[in-house]
């Protein structure tokens, strides 16, 4: 690639005579600065643009804010600014990729990222030579899977697999007391490389002065051969093993190149594929085009002086570079800004781990929630109301709530397999110790799945207000409403019986269309008593025969901290462990285990800890010191002053978690007993509506599938993501900056599957 780099001097005149040449420079270079640490040089794409160096007219960085423009904006940026010196960069391609090979637009691992430990890297002088061959674990002998510190030369086992091979993890815990940060997996290192990983960054890195740091231990670089297949190997033939990586990207036909508006690619910026087919298919909805496209004038005028921290421009940058790029071949848009905009502050995406697709699609919708103050949310085409009803055994009196929900979770029976006995004589070969035993894949049908959500659900430990006791009740849960767009997310990844992750493999025949107008809502029936309203009592605690937790608004419930602490250490959210423990009455380990995995799918399984009568665990917050920018968000989605202020008080002023706790607490907010006026609730109905919920859209609950994202891997910490999307009635596979007409498309292994009402 051939980069060349010129300056341009913008002088806002047409016509310059010799005289003021001088002067003009003095002007130009006192706005020219040097760039600090910590400052962002955006040399690789435009603020308010898809441009980069390789487009056409280059990329013009701003040498005092080092913001990048492209031809189009550029002469924007001096005439608002008043900036005249631009540091001009244009790139060309020497290689071109053979769009006829197939073998290019198969996954071939997620790109690495120099870590900054490389450059630097203390190493210490302690003599130690490393022999070209027969290493072992220093601590439990194994002789594969091993990896060598490269500050201080040790050579130990790697991480415990998931399911039980791989090393003891010593490497791990050697990290964990010395803090060396890099190591080398030994039998990988070639002269082109090798795998080199930090704890330190948790990731798969490069090392620019590699040959330099192996040296140091008396390793040659140019002489050493592979013998151990690399961590990306390894992924792969999991994939290949369970037949993921063939059927999933189609690697057994020969896929057409696509290119053009609405097709193009994304370039893998280091494990982003989950956010690559997140964006892919949020982009072909009407409503995020609408908000955004149809507002492109507005929006780029009223873009702040960094444009690559403002939300909307930069939404609005990503669909440009879908919907109007005229490219005669595939070169991928590079997300940077985008990416590390929506992750900043975020403990997961703002790093380069996989993650869960998921969950980054939820992350993103929220943001547009509060980024949606005025005008369309087209988060809006996601959102719909759930209707519990729960029916107490004893009284047969019946209690209704709802919840705003934006994506289904669809449950895997795996009792309903319809291929029972391949999968158990596959599972007993494999137990006889059978290496040529096929991987058989689970067959499930769809309708077992929707049997399994819609099926009432026994609750065996209910607080029935109406005997005022513990007792069985049933839950039913239906749609209260049908949106726009339904999202359907099958619930893949669970835990095994050592509470260890794991991913079900299965095949699903998911429909094309989809009916479920039976599982509209019907509310409270004819002559149907309603559970009255009335609060649980106090939680007996077991060391105190009666022993009521503190009710005050500034207090906090008792709890085990060690027990909290454990189950975090497991990886669940912190005010889900705080709920386990309180609810299981400090109990123990064991007990509140349980709690959390018969509530793992509880909407409000992450919420903060709300005691009855008062607050939430860690305190109130005083009306006066709630933020009225917050507020202000909240109201705009369609709820009230009163509610948005109950819920920022339950909630410690935090945004993100108010509006989760807004969304289920839906019931709490419909019976408060004093607004924030001082006025009652009674009183209120008597002069004014009742304050408005979320806005929802509803109609026939009939729809038709238009795209799905699949995940390849073991779990959602590893792996790679690609994305199907039907256009003008063809599928076609988005495989991060690869895209290609799909021939045959996966649709029975996806993990999220999106549809849109069909309209008669």
């Amino acid at each position: 690639m051939k980069r060349f780099f010129s300056f341009k001097c913008c002088s806002g005149s047409s016509k310059v005579v010799m005289g003021d040449v001088g002067e003009i420079l003095m002007s130009v270079l006192s706005t020219i600065r040097v760039p600090k640490p910590g400052d962002r040089v955006h040399k690789d794409e435009c603020a308010l643009s898809f441009a980069s160096p390789e487009s056409e007219g280059g990329l013009y960085v701003c040498m005092n804010s080092f913001l990048g423009f492209g031809s189009q904006y550029v002469e924007r940026h001096h005439a608002r600014t008043g900036q005249r010196a631009y540091l001009h960069i244009t790139r060309t391609r020497k290689a071109k990729v053979d769009c006829n090979d197939i073998s290019s637009f198969q996954w071939d691992g997620e790109v690495r990222q120099e870590s900054k430990h490389a450059a630097d890297l203390k190493q210490l002088d302690n003599g130690l030579k490393i022999p070209p061959t027969g290493w072992r674990c220093e601590v439990c002998d194994l002789q594969e899977n091993l990896w060598m510190n490269l500050t201080d030369g040790k050579v130990l086992c790697g991480r415990r697999y998931f399911d039980g091979t791989g090393g003891n993890n010593h490497a791990l815990l050697h990290f964990q007391e010395t803090g060396y940060p890099l190591a080398v997996k030994l039998g990988t290192i070639t002269p082109d490389g090798a795998d080199v990983y930090s704890y330190d960054e948790d990731d798969m890195v490069l090392d620019s002065k590699l040959a330099e740091h192996l040296s140091h231990f008396g390793i040659d670089m140019m002489t050493m051969e592979k013998t151990e297949r690399t961590m990306t190997e390894l992924e792969i033939a999991v994939n290949q093993r369970v037949g993921e990586w063939e059927v999933i990207q189609e690697s057994g036909t020969t896929l057409r190149p696509l290119f053009g508006p609405g097709l193009t690619g994304m370039k893998n910026l280091g494990n982003s594929c989950y956010l690559n087919s997140v964006m892919q298919v949020l982009f072909t909805i009407p409503d995020f085009q609408n908000k955004y496209v149809a507002n492109i004038d507005k929006i780029i005028d009223e873009a702040p002086s960094d444009p690559t921290q403002d939300f909307k421009t930069q939404v609005l940058v990503q669909f440009l570079s879908f919907i109007t790029v005229e490219i005669k071949h595939q070169i991928g848009i590079a997300p940077r800004m985008f990416k590390a905009l929506v992750g900043r502050g975020h403990p997961e995406f703002s790093t380069n781990r996989q993650q869960d697709a998921q969950e980054f699609l939820l992350h993103f919708i929220n943001m547009v929630e509060r980024n949606c103050r005025s005008g369309s949310n087209p988060s809006e085409a996601f959102r719909f109301l759930v209707e519990d009803r729960i029916v107490c055994q004893q009284s047969q009196k019946a209690k209704y709530t709802q919840r705003v929900e934006y994506i289904v979770q669809l449950p895997v029976p795996m009792d309903q397999a319809t291929n029972t006995e391949e999968l158990q004589e596959a599972e007993q070969r494999r137990e006889e110790g059978d290496s040529s035993a096929p991987t058989v894949r689970a067959q499930i049908p769809f309708t077992a799945c929707m049997a399994a959500l819609s099926e009432p659900e026994i609750l065996t430990d209910f607080w029935s207000s109406a005997v005022q006791a513990k007792t069985a009740a049933t839950k039913m849960t239906r749609f209260a409403s049908f949106p726009d767009h339904l999202v359907i997310q099958i619930k893949k990844f669970t835990f095994g019986l050592d509470w260890v992750p794991k991913k079900l493999d299965v095949s699903i025949d998911v429909p094309d269309t989809l009916d479920l107008s039976a599982l509209r809502a019907t509310g409270q029936q004819p002559g149907e008593e309603l559970l009255p309203e009335v609060a649980p009592p106090p939680l007996m605690t077991p060391d105190v025969e009666v022993k009521a937790l503190p009710l005050h608004p500034l207090s906090a419930p008792v709890l085990d901290d060690s027990t909290v602490s454990q189950l975090c250490e497991m990886g669940f959210p912190l005010e889900a462990c705080r709920k386990a423990v309180y609810y299981t009455g400090n109990t123990g380990i064991d007990s509140a285990m349980n709690w959390i995995m018969g509530h793992m799918d509880d909407s409000d399984f992450s919420a903060p800890l709300v005691l009855p009568g008062g607050s939430s665990g860690p305190g109130s917050t005083p009306t006066e010191s709630l933020s009225e920018e917050h507020l202000a968000t909240i109201v705009s989605m369609g709820f009230s002053r009163d509610q948005a202020t109950k819920a920022l008080r339950a909630t410690s002023n935090v945004l993100d978690r108010a509006v989760d706790w807004i969304f289920s607490h839906l019931d709490d907010l419909e019976s408060m007993d004093v607004s924030e006026g001082g006025r009652s609730a009674v009183e209120s109905e008597g002069g004014r509506d009742p304050p408005p919920g979320p806005r929802v859209r509803d109609g026939p609950g009939k729809y038709e599938l238009f795209a799905f994202i699949s995940h390849m891997g073991t779990s959602t910490m590893c792996g790679h993501y690609v994305c199907h999307i039907k256009k003008d009635q063809q599928w076609v596979i988005f495989n991060d900056q690869k895209v290609c007409a799909s021939e045959k498309p996966p649709k029975d292994l996806g993990y999220l599957y999106f549809y849109r009402r069909v309209t008669e």
